[in-house]
Formats: structure tokens, sequence, C-alpha cells
């Protein structure tokens, strides 16, 4: 099955650009927007409206396969590829990169996803975003080309033998809205929440750390009164974007002692903690969470887990993380590493070495990607996947576990077909 031809349309994520530096730094809230100039090179605004760039692969049959182009909501922050914009992109893409589509083979994934991650134009590998949604289009091709889902391709070309598909639990985020956002995650039991944005010292974390502890005891409170059966018992999940080091000047120990203030306070529910300390590079940030990692895992009476996110963008950087046990857990933050192979290759590797694979990715998606990713996530056993795109909580949700599930459908609806022939 080849490719005939190929369009591109500007889209809508389902959040914005927010520039990481400027909020750091203190920018203060207006409504939903902020006020001050913006730090990170292009962004015109701190926050900004989040941009997407659909490809469309029309195929010989005349079905279309679908991919989103899409960077995440930190652009420019952590080592990431600079602010993704759809309409020069779009120009790009139809100029350079069309004409490499058209007449090409789809009928496989593995070998088109590795060479259109890789590509270069005029000797520079093109924007992560478009290697994003240039292998997703692939990947939907490939799974049209043989009447299958996406999650069988994928565990038919990377030979990953497990025949049984089931629901990954999820992890829902609750953006800036970290208290109206918990009761719709626990109504509709969400397996790991809430996320929470604690992404400021001063107005979220505390400047000792206090406006993070009472919010986790009321997070624990209100999961116990609200739930409709005793037997919902979820992770708390909470990324602090590296202000818990930003209070301490990053010393470990007493980095660990707040932590293990946090894992009592969060007590019966077990804590995750993203990104908890952030030096400013992949190497210092990798030692830091290395360091934390080892107190915690000497200490039976601490029941909190790592997570690394910041400068663990890359396969690359995935692979080292994992090689030094740098985290309990290693967010795959789907649009940063590329191509959507990459996130397969990655979210393999965690597994291989005992490592949390986490399917991550950011608010700042489509339906499309989320889609995707979640049938990536499915084939590869994944520890858990992100409810995305957006932040209002309901739609993510709604978007990934329909999906999980028409997929567990369609999978084992066709294998009673075939057993009854």
């Amino acid at each position: 099955m080849k490719i005939v031809d190929v369009m591109a349309s500007e889209s809508l994520t389902g959040f914005y650009y927010d520039d990481q530096q400027a909020i750091k730094a203190g920018a203060e809230n207006d409504q939903f927007t902020y006020l001050g100039e913006p730090l990170t090179p292009h962004f015109k605004a701190i926050r900004q409206a989040g941009e997407a760039l659909s490809i469309m692969l029309v195929l010989e049959d005349g079905s279309v396969a679908y991919g989103d182009a899409v960077a995440v909501q930190y652009s420019g922050a952590g080592g990431r590829d600079s602010l993704f914009e759809a309409a020069k992109a779009k120009t790009f893409f139809l100029e350079a990169i069309k004409p490499l589509l058209i007449d090409l083979d789809v009928s496989s994934f593995r070998a088109n996803a590795r060479r259109f991650d890789s590509l270069q134009i005029e000797k520079k590998v093109i924007h992560t975003a478009l290697r994003y949604g240039i292998t997703q289009a692939l990947l939907d091709a490939t799974a049209k080309a043989n009447d299958v889902t996406i999650a069988e391709i994928v565990r038919k070309e990377y030979n990953i033998e497990d025949t049984t598909f089931k629901p990954i639990p999820m992890f829902a985020q609750s953006g800036d809205d970290r208290y109206t956002a918990v009761d719709k995650m626990i109504l509709k039991e969400v397996e790991v929440l809430p996320h929470a944005l604690i992404n400021s010292v001063k107005d979220k974390l505390g400047i000792h750390g206090e406006k993070l502890l009472d919010y986790v005891k009321w997070l624990k409170t209100r999961i116990i009164d609200k739930r409709l059966k005793e037997a919902y018992h979820p992770i708390l999940h909470i990324d602090v974007y590296g202000t818990i080091g930003m209070i301490f000047n990053d010393d470990i120990d007493k980095c660990f002692e707040y932590l293990k203030t946090l894992s009592k306070t969060a007590e019966p529910f077990s804590l995750r903690i993203e990104g908890p300390i952030d030096k400013g590079n992949r190497e210092q940030t990798l030692d830091a969470l290395k360091a934390l990692k080892d107190k915690i895992d000497d200490d039976d009476t601490v029941h909190v887990e790592i997570v690394a996110d910041e400068w663990c963008n890359t396969l690359e950087d995935v692979k080292v993380f994992a090689d030094q046990n740098a985290a309990h857990m290693l967010q795959v933050k789907t649009p940063d590493l590329g191509g959507v192979n990459n996130t397969i290759e990655a979210l393999r590797y965690c597994l291989k070495k005992g490592v949390g694979a986490y399917s991550g990715g950011s608010c700042n998606e489509t339906n499309i990607s989320a889609e995707i990713t979640t049938e990536i996530a499915m084939a590869c056993n994944a520890k858990q996947c992100l409810a995305k795109p957006g932040m209002g909580t309901d739609e993510g949700i709604m978007i990934v576990k329909n999906h999980m599930m028409r997929t567990i459908t369609l999978i084992e609806s066709r294998k009673q077909h075939a057993k009854n022939r």
C-alpha cells in the first residue's frame, strides 16, 4: 500500500504554550494569562495558544492516515526544541517533506519511521514536533494498510510476544484547577492523580513547602471523603518542576526530609513526586535525582517515588537515566522524543531495566496524538499513561479511556470471529 497524496492543515492543540522560564522567575497571573515579558526565545507572550500541524496521508485505497505535529506546553525549556509554529512548519513540510512521502510503501512501519525520524534537511534534523507528527501518520497508515489496530502493529514489528491487551492506569492532570479537578478525577476513579502543576514557589509550593504540604493533606482527605468505593485507592502523583530543590538550595538531605514528611502526610496513599530537583542540565539533574532516590530506597519508612521529566527528553536521555537507575519512574514525554518509534523503544527500555515506564506527553497535544500514543502505551505495557490533551480533566480522561476500551474491544472481537470460523 502506497501514499498517493499528502496534505497538511494548521490546527489547535488542547492547551497553550507557556514560557516556563518566565513563570519560574515569578511572572504574575492575570486571570488565565500572565503579566510581563517572555524570557524564552520565540515566545510572543508568556502564555500563547498552542499550535499543531495536522498531517494527512492519502493511501491507494482512499483511506486517510492521520498524525498531528505538536510540541509540549513548556517548549524551549529543559533542553527542548524551540517553539513550534504551525504556519512556518506547514510551508516547510509541503515543500521539503511531502515529495519524500509520495509513493512511499507503508505496508510496514519501522524502517519508514527510522528514515523520517532521522531525516535531515540542509544538514539539520527536522523539528521534534514534525518528526512526532509524521511518524504518527506513518504508523496509522501501516495499521490501515494491514487492516489492524495501531497497537497490533507495534506488537508485531517490535516482537512483543504478549497477546493480551489491557487498559493502562491513567494519570490525569488538573492544571491550576487543582481542587475542582480532583473531584472530577475521584468521581471517574482515575488511577493516578492529580499532577497539580506546582510550578511556583510563592503561589503553590510555599517558601518552606507549607502550601504543598497543606494541599496533600486536603487531597488525601478529599479522596477518602468523596470516593464511592473504599477499594478506590489512587496513587498521588504531583509534578513540582524543580521547586523543592529551589527552596532547599538543592540540598539532598533537606529535600529528602521534606519528601519524607510529604509521604507520611499522604498515607495511606502512595506518593510520586515528579521533578523534585532541576539543576539546569542533564548530568547534574540526573546525579541529584539519583542521590535523592538512593536515600529514599535506604529508608523503608518512606513511601515516595521520584519521577524524572526535565532533561529526560530524548531516547538517549531515557536510556542514560534508566542505566543509572536515577529515578523510580521515567516520563517518556512523547512529543519530546520526536518519532513515535522512539517512544516505543523508550518504553521497552524502561521495562527491560526495571524502571517505571510512564507514557506521558503534554496537555498541549491533540486527540489524534493522544489516541495514537495511547495505543503505543497499551502495546508496550506501560506502567501508566497520561490522560491528554488539555487541562479540563474530563476531556483527556474521556479521549484516552474511550480509545483504550475501543481498541481492546476491536481486537477481542476480531479474535472471537477468527475462532468461530
